[in-house]
């Protein structure tokens, strides 16, 4: 399942992530890796960013990153 479909208040394991470089190293540098788990805090409304939780730390991103990350609930 996609990290953009993932149920709001659930920890979710990122299993891989789609992208170029770019997207790699942008998750990466959040803390958001293969192998890490994430909480989802929050969807904001109209299109907004989605919160996650990665190790206490809120780290907002956007949908079309979102969408390229790869998660099972845990």
């Amino acid at each position: 399942m996609k990290l953009l479909d993932a149920p709001k208040g659930k920890t979710v394991t990122v299993i891989d992530y789609r992208g170029g470089k770019g997207v790699g190293f942008k998750l990466r540098q959040l803390g958001i890796c293969p192998g890490r788990e994430v909480k989802i805090l929050r969807y904001a409304p109209m299109g907004g960013p989605v919160m996650v939780d990665v190790e206490g730390r809120s780290v907002a991103l956007g949908r079309g990153i979102a969408a390229r990350v790869q998660v099972e609930v845990a």
